[in-house]
């Protein structure tokens, strides 16, 4: 028998609380090519959070209410000439990987009187034509994040190679902990986002404080 949406997240959540160990972990349901009816659904049934890949999809849902009662989290790529429809409007955008696209940010959310939080996406498994700064460029983006008004790095991000994602989780972790106590403006290391349906709980034991869960919350997606 097929588990409702209820069912599936409440076993999502209790296989959190299980890898967390007392930890307080944050799930964002990926609702990539979902309806806004579905995500209402979900947002009653108690998620608190939604990432969207897509501006236009983000746009085409808030107009429908779709997010009303949780955060909204832009989780996918994002292009500079996209920036005027999320800066401080999203709670937080967590694919920002290059100097420019932090400076957009932060000029648009100075605009509107607000700042962006962000997180900063690294390409741990260095793949090609992937976005996310590579680990060695993490330190250069931490210092443009420092004097750039509008943003505020809230911490990293990844989306490590489909295969074998596990080994990069622990690396992963370790480039967040390393750079924890670094003090920066503008730069609060506080989540590391990783994991997702296929290996959320295994990033959550390397030591990930967010997941971004889709087919196992949502189901299967449609592309048609």
């Amino acid at each position: 028998m097929e588990l409702t949406l209820q069912q599936r997240l409440d076993v999502i959540r209790e296989n959190i609380e299980k890898a967390a160990g007392g930890r307080q972990v944050i799930l964002v349901g990926a609702a990539k090519t979902k309806p806004a009816e579905l995500i209402k659904e979900a947002v009653q049934a108690g998620l608190t959070a939604v990432g969207e890949n897509y501006v236009q999809e983000y746009r085409e849902k808030s107009a429908q209410g779709a997010y009303e009662g949780a955060q909204i989290h832009i989780i996918g790529g994002l292009q500079t000439n996209k920036v005027k429809y999320v800066a401080g409007r999203v709670d937080l955008i967590q694919s920002v990987d290059s100097a420019p696209l932090l400076m957009e940010i932060g000029r648009r959310a100075k605009a509107l009187g607000a700042v962006q939080d962000v997180l900063l996406e690294v390409n741990i498994g260095r793949e090609a034509g992937k976005s996310g700064a590579l680990p060695e460029m993490l330190g250069s983006l931490l210092e443009a994040a420092a004097l750039t008004p509008g943003v505020r790095v809230r911490g990293l991000m990844a989306i490590p190679p489909a295969e074998n994602s596990r080994a990069y989780f622990d690396p992963m972790a370790h480039l967040f902990v390393d750079n924890t106590p670094k003090k920066y403006d503008n730069v609060s290391m506080d989540f590391l986002s990783m994991g997702m349906s296929d290996d959320y709980e295994d990033a959550i034991r390397a030591g990930a404080n967010m997941v971004r869960v889709g087919t196992c919350l949502f189901g299967p997606r449609n592309y048609q």
